[in-house]
């Protein structure tokens, strides 16, 4: 499987039109502001994110522009104190290079050696590093099957759809309701099938759901790797996307006035490809392990010296692989998954 991975960076910039924007990001949802000891990340995607500015800097905002009312707030204040007060209120700010290079391994013995050819993935993760990391696993040769909550899908499927189909197609679509018991030991039972299974949610999430890594492991059935995917790490109780991840790492250029996002949530992309890897050479070791990845690390894996991004350089445009065809739709396949698996 040849794959160019430089490429496989910038592939949503591609389909969706985004270029680089400086301190702001692609996406326009995240900006790198300074604070009164630094630089921060702050990302604001959400319509409960902006609601939440006024509790988490005491100010008001306007709905037209709050970036200039939150800039003239954090330039003022301690990053940390920015930072710890928005972990509260689940916004993601990040200061520009607090995370370290690194990633835990939780060791449950041994599993089988094998390849990833035929290997079952159950991936519960959504949007991009995840989806990213089980869909170059499927073109290794595994089978993914994709689990959804019915009352919460993979937010992926309300943007482009072309970027939704390129991560996701070639894979079985199970939904299940969360929220009832039975469909909650259904999930247990399909996760105690995989080889691997993919999460990017934090702990407590999936333990709300009777899903807990530690637990599922020690079966007598049960996965070889469990690979957890965060901002931060599964023991932060942080919130956070692509940009501000690799901002906390930081993977950053800067233009001479200051630091500068270098690429499209580069974080995302970035941990899909080393989560792939991961998965393919533990399981060909034969560990039994919960393998933690957060974004942020793995950007600060990446991060060297901050370079300047030169007035006339000539930025390469963003490309994407083509769509092979479209990923499945909301349940497509649960009753068959189903029957055959639990």
């Amino acid at each position: 499987m040849a794959l160019d991975a430089l490429a496989l960076l910038g592939e949503r910039a591609a389909i969706s039109g985004f270029s680089r924007r400086g301190a702001v990001s692609c996406g326009g949802s995240a900006r790198l502001l300074p604070s009164a000891d630094g630089w921060l990340a702050v990302s604001l995607p959400r319509q409960s994110d902006l609601e939440a500015v006024p509790a988490w800097l005491g100010v008001a905002v306007r709905d037209e522009d709050p970036w200039a009312a939150v800039a003239d707030a954090v330039r003022q204040r301690d990053g940390s104190a920015v930072v710890e007060r928005a972990r509260l209120l689940g916004l993601a700010v990040a200061q520009l290079g607090e995370d370290r290079p690194g990633v835990d391994d939780q060791s449950f013995g041994t599993y089988r050696p094998r390849s990833i050819e035929g290997a079952l993935v159950v991936d519960l993760s959504s949007l991009w590093a995840g989806p990213l990391c089980t869909q170059l696993l499927s073109l290794a040769g595994a089978r993914v099957v994709k689990v959804e909550s019915t009352g919460r899908p993979d937010g992926a499927r309300d943007g482009p759809a072309a970027f939704f189909d390129l991560l996701n197609v070639g894979k079985e679509s199970v939904a299940l309701d969360f929220a009832d018991a039975r469909d909650r030991e259904t999930l247990r039972r399909l996760v105690s099938r995989a080889d691997i299974v993919v999460e990017g949610s934090r702990r407590r999430a999936l333990e709300q759901v009777g899903v807990v890594a530690a637990a599922v492991l020690v079966e007598e059935r049960a996965p070889a790797l469990w690979l957890s995917i965060t901002g931060h790490g599964r023991s932060a109780d942080r919130v956070a996307f692509g940009d501000d991840a690799a901002v906390a790492g930081g993977l950053v250029v800067n233009d001479g006035a200051g630091p500068c996002f270098c690429a499209d949530a580069v974080a995302d992309p970035l941990t899909g490809l080393v989560a792939a890897e991961r998965c393919a050479a533990m399981l060909a070791a034969g560990e039994r392990a919960v393998v933690d990845l957060p974004m942020a690390a793995v950007a600060a894996d990446f991060a060297g010296p901050t370079l300047a991004a030169a007035p006339d350089a000539v930025v390469a445009e963003p490309r994407a692989r083509p769509v092979l065809g479209r990923g499945p739709a909301l349940g497509e396949h649960t009753a068959a998954v189903l029957a055959e698996l639990v």
